[in-house]
This record gives C-alpha cells, sequence and structure tokens, in this order.
C-alpha cells in the first residue's frame, strides 16, 4: 500500500467545510500586513463553524449573537467542553482585532494574536473533523503565510485603484498609528518624568522604555505620518466604498491630515450608516445618544440605529443600548444589553456589568458573578477593573502570593496607561506597609510624590496625611537600623518627599 499524500492545510480547511475556506484563505493572506483584518476573519470563521455544527445536528438558533450561539451548542451537548472554550477563544481573539488599541497590544502582540488565532482554528477544525466527517482527518501540513500579500495589495491598491485594497491599505496605517500613538504617549511621559517613573515603575520600566524607543526609530514613521497616510487611503476609497467612507468619516472628525472637519466627517459616516456599515451605524447612535455637531440627542433614533449595530454584533452599540436603557430608568434591559457586550468579550461592559451584578442593578445581587466578571475585565485590560481587581487583592488576608503579584502588576498597568493618582496612592502605601511582601520606602516615596504632582484638591487631602506618615516611617527607621545599604535608601526617599 502506497502512503496517503499530505495535503496543505487550506486543503484540509476546504476538505472539512468549503464554507469556511475563504475565510481562512484571508486570514492567512493578511496575516502579516493586516492582522486587524486577519482576526476579523478568524470571527467571520467562527461564526461559521458554530452555524456548520448546528445544522449538523438540526439546531434552532435562538440569537445571532456568537456568544448565545455557543452557549446554546454546549448547553445542548453538541460540542465537547474543549470545543466550547476553543470557540470561546477564536470568538475573543476575533472582537481583540476590531479594537487593538483598546487592548493596548503592540503591533508585534497583535501580529502574534492573529498568527496563533489562524493555528487555534486550524487545531479545532482537526478536534472536531472525526465527529463531524465520521472518518479520520487526513494528514496536513501547515504552509506559511504568502510573504508577497503586502506588495499584491499595494499593486492592486494603486495600480488597479482597486477600492478594497486602498481601504485595506488605511486600515494598515491607521492600527499602526493608533500603536504608535501609545507608544509615542508612554515616551512622553518617560521623558518628562523619567527620574521619578524609573524608580516609581521598578526595573520593568527601563525595559519598556527602551522597547519603545526602538519601537520608534525601527518604524521610520510617526503616529502623525501614518494618520496621515491611512486618511489619504481612506479619501481615495470613500466614493466606492462604504467601510472606507466611514473610516474616511472618522478621520475628519479626529483630523488626521491636520484641522478636523466635524460636520463633514459626521456626513460621511451617516451616509455610511444608511448603507448599512455595522460600525457607521454604532457610530451614528452614539451621537444621537449624546448629540454631536451635527446630531441633536434622540433617544428612538439613537436606539434605532444602536439595536441595527448590535444585531450585527457590534459590542459597542450594544453597551451604549444599555446606557441608553440605563438613562430611561429601565435597569433590566439595560443589563441584558450591557451583559451581551460583557459577553461578546467588550472589556468596559464586562466592567460595568461587574458593578451592576454587585448592586443588583437590572438583576439579581450577584457577588460572585460581579467578580468573575470584574477578573475578566481586568485581564483584558480595562482600567478602572485593574484597579479595582488589585484593590480587592490587596485586601484580602487569604490572598496568595500570585495574587499580590498581579495586584502590583495591575497597579504598575494602571499607572502607565492612565498615571491614575488613586493607583500610585494604592502602590505607595502596599510597599511602604510590606502588603507585596516586601517594604520599599524609595519606591512608595516615588510613587506619592508622582501622585502629590498630578492630584486634584480632592486627592491631595487624601496624600497629605500619607506623606507625613511616610516621612515619620522613615524617620523612626533611620534612627535605628546600622545597615548602610538601608541606611542610603531611606535617605533617598527622604530627599524624594523633601523635593516639593
Amino acid at each position: 500500500m502506497g502512503m496517503k499524500a499530505v495535503i496543505k492545510d487550506s486543503e484540509f480547511i476546504q476538505d472539512f467545510s468549503a464554507s469556511l475556506s475563504d475565510d481562512y484563505l484571508k486570514a492567512k493572506s493578511y496575516v502579516q500586513d493586516v492582522p486587524t483584518q486577519s482576526l476579523l476573519h478568524i470571527r467571520s470563521f467562527t461564526h461559521k463553524l458554530a452555524e456548520l455544527l448546528g445544522q449538523d445536528k438540526q439546531v434552532a438558533f435562538a440569537s445571532p449573537n456568537l456568544y448565545d450561539r455557543i452557549e446554546q451548542l454546549n448547553q445542548q451537548r453538541v460540542i465537547d467542553v474543549k470545543t466550547t472554550r476553543a470557540l470561546h477563544r477564536l470568538r475573543a481573539d476575533g472582537n481583540r482585532g476590531a479594537h487593538p488599541e483598546k487592548y493596548h497590544l503592540t503591533q508585534e502582540q497583535l501580529l502574534a494574536l492573529a498568527q496563533k488565532s489562524i493555528k487555534d482554528a486550524l487545531a479545532l477544525v482537526e478536534h472536531l473533523y472525526p465527529k463531524v466527517k465520521g472518518y479520520a482527518a487526513s494528514q496536513y501540513c501547515y504552509e506559511a503565510s504568502d510573504a508577497m500579500t503586502a506588495k499584491d495589495l499595494c499593486y492592486r491598491a494603486i495600480m488597479e485603484n482597486d477600492a478594497h485594497a486602498q481601504y485595506l491599505v488605511g486600515i494598515s496605517f491607521k492600527t499602526k498609528a493608533l500603536m504608535l500613538k501609545e507608544q509615542e504617549s508612554l515616551k512622553e511621559q518617560k521623558l518628562l518624568k523619567e527620574q521619578t517613573l524609573v524608580i516609581a515603575a521598578g526595573p520593568a520600566s527601563s525595559a519598556d522604555v527602551s522597547a519603545i524607543s526602538q519601537a520608534n526609530s525601527a518604524s521610520h514613521l510617526s503616529a502623525t505620518d501614518c494618520f496621515s497616510r491611512a486618511a489619504y487611503w481612506f479619501s481615495l476609497a470613500a466614493p466606492r466604498n462604504m467601510e472606507a467612507l466611514h473610516e474616511h468619516g472618522v478621520a475628519l472628525i479626529h483630523g488626521y491630515q491636520g484641522k478636523p472637519e466635524v460636520a463633514e466627517g459626521e456626513k460621511a459616516i451617516a451616509t455610511a450608516a444608511e448603507a448599512g456599515i455595522v460600525n457607521a451605524m454604532a457610530l451614528l447612535g452614539y451621537f444621537y445618544l449624546v448629540g454631536s455637531e451635527s446630531f441633536q440627542p434622540d433617544s428612538q433614533l439613537a436606539q434605532h440605529y444602536l439595536q441595527r449595530a448590535a444585531d450585527g454584533e457590534q459590542t459597542e452599540a450594544m453597551a451604549n443600548l444599555g446606557v441608553l436603557h440605563y438613562q430611561q430608568k429601565n435597569l433590566t434591559q439595560a443589563h441584558y444589553f450591557i451583559s451581551k457586550a460583557a459577553q461578546a468579550g467588550y472589556p468596559h461592559a464586562q466592567y460595568h456589568l461587574a458593578l451592576m451584578l454587585a448592586n443588583g442593578d437590572g438583576c439579581m445581587r450577584d457577588v460572585i458573578a460581579s467578580e468573575h466578571w470584574m477578573a475578566e475585565a481586568a485581564e483584558q485590560g480595562q482600567l478602572e477593573a485593574m484597579l479595582m481587581r488589585a484593590q480587592h487583592m490587596l485586601n484580602d488576608d487569604n490572598a496568595f502570593g500570585n495574587d499580590l503579584t498581579q495586584a502590583e502588576d495591575y497597579l504598575r498597568q494602571v499607572i502607565k496607561y492612565s498615571y491614575s493618582v488613586a493607583a500610585m496612592i494604592e502602590l505607595s502605601m502596599a510597599l511602604a506597609d510590606g502588603m507585596l511582601g516586601r517594604i520599599d520606602v524609595v519606591g512608595a516615596a516615588a510613587l506619592l510624590k508622582l501622585a502629590q504632582q498630578n492630584a486634584n484638591k480632592k486627592e491631595a487631602d487624601i496624600i497629605e496625611p500619607l506623606w507625613q506618615s511616610l516621612a515619620l516611617q522613615i524617620e523612626n527607621v533611620l534612627k535605628v537600623t546600622q545597615d548602610p545599604a538601608e541606611i542610603h535608601s531611606l535617605k533617598h526617599a527622604q530627599t524624594l518627599l523633601s523635593q516639593t
């Protein structure tokens, strides 16, 4: 008997289901140059796979929402625990692709996430193959994505005047711009307050700053450059591509090429919304929710557009529908939509759902579920959730060493990305009191000084007694210690506290 031929991974997916092949191939083709688009195709792949699994067992789905569909398949025992977790992981990765900047992802992390998601999708199909097809899967080999994708995309955008290719080039520049903007902001913080920040943030801070500098110097482009180039490609594609028209509107509102043109941008977004572009409908609904230059607040129109966007699984639209119902005192509906957004992986909704569950707003009070969603939001980088989780961990008498390490990491990230005075105070107290398994008065003093520099009146009133207490603690230890290294550190901390 001859050996069975080893097929390519693309042929393996095609053999499993032709309906999944297009999204899989596009996810692979975009992974190197437009990883956000790759992850969006992974989300579409996951949708179609869930639908395929339901059709195989004649499941009548009760909801168009992917989270609900995965849970329904699980509850009806159509899929096992491993498949349920894998589908949810792919769903969450796809959602991250829509807004990578909200998860504080670097370009390298985004690329790694997209590459991992493709491998995860392939592994899931391999797991499902014998269950769905009824026979063993063929042997296959993974073929790396084509390195010529970027050249092909640019050729189509420039030489063929392809509107979709132009839109994708714009998306690539926009994604890079958003990430560079965050990196440049961190670099500016370092340059302005280098001495204090290095002391406060510990050894990892220097590595972070070094990585930022290397990324910026390697890119040869600033965030401003990338935003400008994104705006150019969106404007070029906008007359022929409604997704590009939406992005063109966003570029005008935010002034990607200089002065903002808000009214023109809102007009473009409204046109794209009427054409059925989900993100444009979500944004137009938001305009009607809070008011804008061109649109007066209108709760009925807000609900109309947000609902249409939510039906397309736009997570921010789901969350804003929850906000709308909350404002209208309809807490049950508010809880429903915020739950949907949270289940879809939107970290801000997860944080607000945790608060609603803790207070019993529109639902039964459930402290355990509240903690679960707060942890989910924190893990995805929602800064308010990270701060609350850190505070909870530090005040938990039963916290383990890993919890305390996680609490410290959360606080440092909150300080890094938002310069939160509350986080600075919390971490300073933890370091001064030895709550993290060590006493670090230099770090505590540096953080307290940083907090004082950024505090409002109310926060300054909180800092003052802590400042005096830490100064007294240092003074008392200096009276009794004979350790030269400790004396050096204490005097350093004392110097920091004396520099007001």
